[in-house]
């Protein structure tokens, strides 16, 4: 190679590494150290920003976005961790505020009435951090349907004082296939200390009783855990509440019909004789343990609605304002006054449909009448033993008379 050419090839070969030196600084790179510096700066201050605005409080809202079949009790909670809640609206899906309370050290929510079924609620919660940097947090979930549910309704009502042989009574909306898991979610338990045993008498009803009658003066406590529990395929329940009652004075009466006397104890101890008029002898009054599970000043007997009717279909009695009735089962035997009979039947013959009578007034406004004392001395749960009517005793699911169920066939019938 010539002196010429060899110089004319260090110079394409230099204009060839001036281009790619220019191309590179046309990518950000170059001689320039200030652009290099300035470049990676800028980045940095972004990530830093971002950082700086993110906050570090941390909102849980259950149930889970999206969720179905929520529970009416235990939904809606609000958390927060890392931070403190500023604000939690929960409205329905047509805008209706649902009310709710923060907790005192802001770090909870929860609203402040049961949830109603069948209803889609979304929730929106904000919260900050220690440098005041705000978080967000959204959902949306709809509660239990009531054909996805059951309830229970049960007897005696909170705050009630009863008699000693008042049962705990639970009916369930829906048919219960999965009694024992059921029946684990219920728990009743009283200051006497007495056992109490459950005891299903078809899928729809469980009574709980003790041995005997409950001790008087006694606090019972009922505690419905269902909240969740599956009591048939997709039937969920939704209660989670605690009841109690108390029982009063041990009062039990015992009618007699042969003697046609109705003697009243308290304590054990007999406070009254009262004559009466039962059964008649084509009607007679069931034999057994009955507790009082209704009183009425007054009411309403018509014959049609328990069977006794004339040719005509008409009741073979209707009389619109019975005085002082007190219910003892379901298809319709009470302990009532009676103004219609004459006062000699009473404590002479028999002569009812089935039910107990006692010499009353009509009107029901008389305090000295026999059938005003005997409901004015009574209180729903106490006991009436009815003996030598010559019926057949009556069936303990007919009212709340699972007294006439021996200890033992009650124990069989619990499902735990």
């Amino acid at each position: 190679m010539t002196v010429g050419k060899r110089r004319r090839g260090l110079t394409v070969a230099s204009a060839l590494l001036g281009g790619v030196l220019v191309l590179s600084a046309c990518s950000g790179g170059g001689d320039d150290a200030s652009a290099n510096d300035g470049g990676d700066s800028s980045q940095a201050r972004v990530d830093e920003a971002a950082a700086k605005k993110t906050s570090e409080a941390q909102i849980k809202i259950t149930p889970a976005d999206g969720s179905d079949n929520a529970s009416i009790n235990n939904s809606a909670a609000v958390t927060v961790s890392k931070g403190t809640l500023t604000e939690v609206t929960m409205t329905t899906s047509d805008g209706t505020e649902v009310s709710g309370e923060i907790s005192a050290d802001r770090t909870s929510w929860k609203p402040t009435a049961q949830l109603e079924r069948s209803t889609s609620y979304k929730l929106a919660a904000e919260a900050k951090d220690s440098e005041g940097r705000i978080a967000h947090e959204n959902a949306s979930f709809t509660t239990v349907s009531p054909a996805n549910s059951f309830i229970g309704t049960f007897t005696p009502d909170d705050g009630a004082t009863v008699g000693v042989g008042m049962p705990v009574s639970i009916n369930f909306d829906k048919a219960i296939t999965n009694k024992a898991a059921v029946q684990k979610g219920i728990t009743v338990s009283s200051t006497s200390g007495q056992e109490v045993v459950c005891h299903w008498f078809n899928a729809n009803r469980m009574d709980c009783r003790p041995e005997d009658y409950w001790q008087e003066n006694s606090t019972v406590t009922l505690k419905l855990a269902l909240d969740g529990v599956e009591g048939a395929s997709g039937v969920y329940g939704v209660q989670q509440k605690t009841v109690t009652f108390k029982t009063g004075r041990n009062q039990v009466t015992y009618v007699d019909a042969k003697t046609k006397q109705m003697k009243v104890t308290q304590d054990g101890k007999t406070v009254k004789t009262i004559p009466i008029s039962a059964g008649s002898p084509d009607n007679k009054t069931y034999e057994g343990q009955m507790v009082i599970s209704e009183k009425f000043k007054e009411t309403r007997m018509n014959g049609a609605t328990v069977g006794f009717t004339d040719d005509d279909g008409k009741g073979e009695y209707d009389i619109k304002d019975v005085p002082h009735a007190m219910r003892l089962t379901t298809s319709g035997t009470f302990v009532h006054g009676n103004y219609w009979g004459a006062d000699s039947i009473f404590g002479s013959v028999n002569t009812s449909h089935g039910c107990v009578g006692l010499n009353d007034t009509k009107g029901a406004d008389d305090p000295n009448t026999e059938g005003a004392w005997f409901y004015n001395n009574s209180i729903i749960g106490d006991v009436v033993v009815v003996q030598n009517t010559g019926d057949k005793t009556v069936s303990p699911d007919n009212g709340l008379n699972g007294w006439n169920m021996d200890w033992a066939q009650w124990k069989a019938g619990s499902a735990v």
